[in-house]
This record gives C-alpha cells, structure tokens and sequence, in this order.
C-alpha cells in the first residue's frame, strides 16, 4: 500500500465529507458569526475566506493534476517542484505528482531566487507548480532554469511564462491514471531547512510515507471523528506527516492560513478542532494573550479540543507546565523528527507520559533508537551522546551527495546530528545539536539547557544561547533574550535569575534582540552568529 491508496479508499467511503477546509482569516467578516455559517451564507467573490472540499473532490483533484502532468510528457520517477503558499490547492497537487509516478518536491516558500533556482537545479526539476507570491522570484531566474520544461501557475493573472493550472484542470480526466507504484518507489525530495547554508535533498521512497501515517495515527490514536488543525507550512514534512494521521482514518483537516493567537483559538472553537499542533512560539502567544485579557476562553466552544501537541523543536518544560494549568483537560504529546527520518515521529513522548514533560521521549512506533558515543557505539544511561535512529521512514539518501549521505547514513542507522541523554527509565533527553555545542574554557555547554533555564522567566519571550569568540575560553555563552511586549528586563535581573544555575553555565553576555526563527519553529542560530560574531558582541559581561 502506497499513500495514494489511502486517498482512493476515503474518496470512496467518504465521498461526500469534508476532506480539507482552508481558513483565510485576514477576511474575516465583520459580524459575530461561526467562520462555517459565514462561508454557507455570504459568499462572496474575491474573498476567499472559507473553503472546503470534500473526498471525492479533493481524490478528483488529484487525478486531473496527475492527468495534467501526463499530456505534458512526464514520466515516472520525473521530479515535480512545489512553490505554494498552504490552500486548499496544495494537498491534491502533491497527491496528482505522486498518482503519475512522479516524485514531489515541495520548496520553501521563504527561498530567495537563487535558492530556488539551485534546489530546482538540484533536484532535477522538470516542472514546477507555483502560486501568485513568487511571480517576482521567477521572473529573475526563469531564463536560467533551462531544464524546467514546463511551469504551472495557480491564481489569476497568470503570468507569460507560465501556463494556468485554473484553465487546464477542468480540461482534464478525473479518473485515476494507470500507474502502480510500489513502496519502493521513489515519492519525494524535501530540502532540510538549509540552516547552514544551501539545503540538502532528502530523497524518500513511498514506504516513508506510509509509515509516517501508520506511526501518526498509532501515536495519537486519531478516529474518523478527530479534526486536525494544520498551521505550519506544507512543504515541511512535520505539518503534512502529521496530516497523514487524519488520511488514515478519513478525519477532516482545516488549514489556518496565519498564525495569530486569536486566530487559532477561533478556528478550533468554530470547526470543533479535536487536535491542534503548535510551534513553541504560537503556543506562548496563546497564553501570553489570555494573560493580558485579549482572549477569552468563556468566548469559545474548545470542549472538542483533545490534543495540544508540539514538535520541530525542544519544548521548554516551564512552557507545557503553564499550559496545562490554562488548559488542565487537555492531552499533551511532543514528537522528535527530522526530515531525513520523514519527519516527526521516530521518538515520541505519548500522551500518558506528562510527568516527563521535558523528554522527547522513547522510540517512535516502528522505529529503534540508540545514543551513540563518539566512536559511533552505544554510550551509557545517563552520559551525552549522539542520537541515532532506525526504522522505515529514514531516507535513502541526500541525492546527488555521496560524502553527505555517507556521513550521516551508517548501515541501517541514522546519525541525527542531535545531542541526546537517556534517563533511568529509558526516556530521552535532547540536550543540543552537535554544532551547536559551546566549549568553554574545557567545558562543554548545551545552549538548549540553560535556553530552558532562562525561559522561565516571566518577562522572558524567547531565547537562544549562541558561543562567541572569546581569547581566553576559547568562547563563551550569549544569551539573546527577547522580552514580552508588556513586560520589562535588565541585564541585572537576568544575571540574579542565572545564579541558580552552575557558575559554569552561566551566560558571559547578554543581548536584548528579537529572536529570529524559520517558518518551522527553529531558531535560526547561524543568522544569530552571524549578526554578533562577524558584526562585533554589542553586549553587556557578566562579572561571574
């Protein structure tokens, strides 16, 4: 069984439920009504501010893009590029390159030009899907991607070097092509979040894909009933990975376009959101406004809302304690992933598990995972190691890298990069990325330990803890702190806050910035040392 199989199966024994349901809310009406109610009763064009499909549909969908995609003279194992802002176009796109034996490569929608160009390049592009946003982008480079034979475009007012998906999709047969695919069968390339540099593609066969549904729906047990709220970007493998939950049990999804607290908290009030995956930052924008008085819970109907879960990044204990407390009904779950293992899932902490809150967790469903030393054997409970993987889901490679593929892939396992413990009862512990280690003066510190520290502080927004140059100790710990908005914090205050930690653990400057993170949650370290390596430490020592 392939993920596509999963498609055809709802079409046909749900045709005629709501698959997908996407939320603009920038248009919001201007009266008190349910978003549903707005969008049964007041269409209006030009504001697209609810729309929903059904299986049928969305299954219909995917087979004239598959159709589409054939008259042009594509081919299996062809590679297909994504360039969309999340609609309700972007989930039957990726399904019609996988039904014409293609494979899919969803881009980021943040890429420069000439990022584009390079993973159009690198992957091997032949044709590229692409969206209203990006018109000025593909202008620039359109000339020089001499390889990609065709490009469609979804919007109004298609652009001259392009051809319009709107016009040719009604042309095009809703029946499924003739294409078996097998497991094994090439299925997509996802680009790593390029955090040091240009991206690596990560190629994955469609045994990936299932498996991801299969350890999804196995982690948070999702029925028919369930309804996923999906905010983060769908070129990302968590967001979608986390969607397949729903495809196997035909559950309907909503695609909040935005990602404002109030937002949130209306579309899982108003389409009865039974699980809700959130970034660190969206989950403390949430409590953040209920503590000021912007949102209201008594507003909202959240009975539905079962499941608050997090992935993408470490999850700050302080940060989960504090919502249980607002929301004590709720069920909470973090997965760790990446998308050379097809995303979150290969350690999970499980909803039973709240009284280790801080741990990613044990090994995922199908999946096995060990610490490794750094002779590459297993390293004991209780000492840091890296953390590898194994299971289904890991990639078959970086394509078109050897070196890379071979420094990371060793046998069966996957080398993750991160730094991790394992406690006495088995659960673990992510303490850092590998290059994100500070050695100082002989030490070795984990930003992401003392990044928990320091984030709970009340007046403390964010944080991210970077290593500087320092002529003595080699480097030394920065902080960068981001206040919250209505709160106030001194250099002073930080340094009494941290003499609870180890004197050795204790940062040496402080930075009041805003924190910059990427569209998955990441704190974007590199952009940090960049701005207070190269441009010089605006800060302030701590006398320790």
């Amino acid at each position: 069984m392939t993920i596509v199989d999963l498609l055809t199966q709802n079409a046909i024994q749900y045709p005629h439920e709501t698959a997908l349901v996407e939320l603009n809310p920038q248009f919001e009406p201007s009266s008190r009504i349910t978003w549903k109610e707005y969008s049964l009763t007041q269409p209006t064009v030009g504001e697209p501010f609810r729309r929903e499909i059904t299986w049928l549909d969305f299954e219909q969908r995917a087979n004239r893009f598959a159709n589409l995609l054939l008259t042009r003279g594509c081919r299996r194992g062809d590679k297909i590029a994504i360039l969309l802002m999340n609609s309700i176009e972007w989930l039957p796109i990726y399904f019609g390159i996988l039904k014409a034996g293609a494979v899919a490569v969803p881009l980021n929608y943040r890429y420069t030009a000439d990022e584009i160009k390079f993973c159009l390049t690198k992957a091997d592009c032949s044709m590229l899907v692409f969206g209203p946003e990006f018109i000025g982008r593909l202008e620039d480079i359109c000339g020089e991607l001499t390889a990609v034979k065709h490009m469609f475009y979804v919007g109004e007012d298609c652009p001259s070097f392009a051809d319009s998906y709107e016009d040719m999709i009604p042309y095009c047969s809703s029946r499924a092509p003739h294409i078996p695919l097998t497991e094994e069968d090439y299925a997509a390339i996802y680009f790593s979040s390029g955090t040091t540099g240009f991206p690596k593609a990560i190629l994955h066969a469609h045994r990936s894909l299932i498996h991801a549904a299969r350890t999804e729906q196995n982690h948070h047990g999702q029925t028919h009933e369930d309804v996923f709220l999906c905010i983060p970007p769908l070129y990302h493998t968590g967001a979608k990975m986390h969607w397949f939950g729903s495809l196997m049990v035909g559950g309907k999804a909503v695609l909040l376009k935005g990602a404002r607290p109030d937002w949130i908290v209306r579309a899982a009030s108003d389409e009865h959101c039974s699980i809700v995956w959130l970034l660190v930052p969206w989950a403390q924008d949430i409590l953040d406004a209920i503590d000021r008085g912007e949102i209201h819970l008594s507003d909202y109907e959240l009975d539905a809302w079962r499941l608050m879960h997090i992935g993408a990044q470490p999850v700050p204990p302080s940060l989960i304690n504090r919502w249980l407390k607002v929301f004590p009904h709720h069920k909470y779950d973090t997965n760790y992933g990446l998308s050379e293992s097809i995303g979150p899932g290969c350690v999970h902490l499980g909803v039973d598990n709240v009284h280790k809150v801080g741990a990613i967790g044990k090994a995922g469903f199908g999946w096995t995972v060990r610490i490794a030393d750094e002779n590459g054997r297993p390293a004991p409970r209780g000492e840091v190691g890296e953390l590898c993987v194994k299971g289904p889901g890991v990639m078959l490679c970086y394509y078109k890298d050897e070196k890379a593929t071979e420094e990371v892939l060793k046998g069966d396992w996957l080398f993750t990069g991160d730094m991790a413990m394992e406690d006495e009862d088995g659960f673990i512990y992510l303490v850092d990325r590998k290059k994100d280690v500070i050695i100082t003066g002989g030490e070795n510190l984990y930003p992401v330990q003392i990044e928990d520290f320091i984030r709970a502080h009340d007046a403390v927004k964010d944080v991210a803890v970077i290593g500087l140059p320092d002529a003595r100790l080699g480097e030394i710990a920065a902080a960068i702190i981001e206040v919250k908005p209505d709160k106030t914090l001194t250099e002073e205050e930080v340094n009494a806050f941290c003499t609870r930690l180890p004197r050795y653990k204790r940062p040496r400057a402080i930075i009041f910035a805003d924190i910059p993170r990427n569209p998955t949650g990441k704190i974007e370290k590199p952009k940090l040392r960049e701005i207070y390596c190269a441009g010089g430490l605006v800060a302030t020592q701590i006398n320790n």
